[in-house]
């Protein structure tokens, strides 16, 4: 049997792992999350579900795939024999590739602006130009597809090349690079004339705007920005090696997303105040909203380019994730080579993004449900999957295992102190749990 591989550095392991959580939930998301939500009052609560929710169940994930080394539907298997509990890793399949569905089309976008940055096809426009522009480049049957086919290419390369020469290598690259655009542009934004009202907006809360629903999008944002629920923290931990701490890589990969998703709102805050646009615009604050921004900034092309190649090697670091889920399934469960998984893995993905894309044009009034393939695709993954999977994956660590078993993994074989343990196991038993059914049933429209 070939030796299960491993990351082979510490720098490999936070690198990988925090690239699994940052991605486009924290630059594209959060921001306009945080817009909708009232600024720092949702920012403020996302940091107490991060800590309450998130770290808990993230290690209870990693715990899961260090101690099982196997995919995410087999870890179960080899935990808890004879059980239906297997059935929690398949889900985590299923909503990964749900995920790059939806995800991958938004990709494709972000390397086409890079295109259009570079080819000056984003200058001189008026506000209208962008929205109209937008409409009709994401309704178009060919130009997204070709871009999220590129993207989903470079998926493939990376992925092929295995864990330590494809996915540990690209990390310990393209993390470093995110890390340096995010600073380069938040230093920017702290000279524009409007960066007081917006750090004020992002840092100042207003308790007044705080009620129930605020509280269940915050939950729900620290669910998908830290990729729970997926299966990519059980798959990237059955490669983590022995020496390496479980609490202390979660603390260390939940801050660093948490970090990235701040300085995002450090990028975008001050720049939409500067010119009087709305800090709740949506989806559309990256695709219409910024580019109209960047035209009017001195060195508008430098800017325009650098933040849209942010925001895809953003996206990349993700998908990178969420296909390892699908092919260390594929890998180990069906035999399949390497090479074979993943190339059956990106197909899949193409075919699901192009209906996906397809769904803002051609296949626009084919609905499941009253969705779009697009909106099915989030919705499913988003709002069912994942809080699925995380609410099932939190009770088995908290009720299922043995506490001696969680206790002896989080602790190395009793060489940490974890003074925490108990506060840990309450966190599982309990309070994630009921968190996140509140997350399941808002999710579904039934509270």
């Amino acid at each position: 049997m070939t030796k299960r591989a491993t990351f082979t550095t510490k720098l490999g392991v936070i690198a990988a792992t925090a690239g699994s959580s940052v991605g486009l939930g924290n630059i594209w998301r959060f921001p306009y999350e945080t817009g909708q939500n009232g600024g720092a009052a949702f920012l403020l609560l996302y940091f107490i579900c991060v800590l309450v929710l998130g770290l808990p169940v993230m290690v209870a994930e990693f715990t899961i795939g260090r101690s099982a080394r196997a995919n995410a539907s087999r870890a179960f298997l080899k935990l808890t024999p004879k059980t239906h509990w297997y059935v929690v890793g398949v889900l985590g399949i299923f909503a990964a590739v749900f995920i790059m569905g939806f995800y991958s089309v938004i990709a494709g976008w972000t390397l086409d602006y890079v295109y259009q940055s570079l080819t000056f096809g984003l200058a001189d426009k008026s506000p209208e130009q962008f929205q109209t522009a937008f409409t009709q480049f994401t309704a178009d049957a060919v130009r997204p597809i070709f871009w999220t086919f590129l993207f989903l290419s470079i998926n493939y390369v990376i992925l092929v090349k295995g864990v330590q020469n494809g996915i540990e290598k690209a990390s310990n690259i393209l993390m470093p690079v995110l890390f340096i655009l995010l600073v380069i542009f938040g230093v920017r934004s702290l000279f524009m004339p409007g960066a007081a009202e917006g750090l004020s907006f992002m840092f100042k809360p207003d308790f007044s705007k705080v009620d129930s629903g605020i509280i269940l999008k915050a939950m729900g944002q620290a669910f998908f920005s830290l990729s729970l629920g997926m299966g990519t923290l059980i798959t990237y931990a059955s490669y983590f090696s022995d020496r390496t701490s479980l609490v202390k890589t979660a603390g260390t990969v939940a801050t660093l997303d948490t970090l990235v998703a701040i300085m995002a709102g450090i990028v975008i805050f001050p720049a939409v105040f500067s010119f009087g646009i709305s800090p709740s615009q949506g989806p559309q604050l990256i695709f219409i909203t910024l580019p109209n921004v960047f035209q009017q900034m001195p060195g508008a092309y430098f800017w325009s380019l650098l933040f849209f190649v942010l925001v895809s090697v953003a996206a990349l670091t993700s998908t990178i994730s969420l296909c390892e889920v699908a092919i260390s399934y594929l890998h180990e469960e069906f035999g399949m080579s390497r090479r074979r998984a993943t190339l059956i893995l990106v197909l899949v993905c193409f075919f699901m993004s192009t209906l996906c894309s397809l769904s803002f044009g051609p296949l626009r009034q084919v609905t499941i449900g009253s969705l779009t393939i697009f909106d099915f695709c989030d919705f499913l993954s988003s709002n069912i999957l994942l809080p699925l999977g995380g609410l099932l994956i939190a009770i088995y660590v908290g009720w299922v295992l043995d506490k001696k078993f969680v206790r002896n993994q989080i602790s190395d074989g009793g060489r940490i102190n974890v003074w925490y343990f108990d506060l840990l196991m309450i966190s599982l038993r309990f309070i994630a749990p009921v968190a996140i059914s509140l997350i399941f049933l808002s999710g579904l429209g039934l509270f």
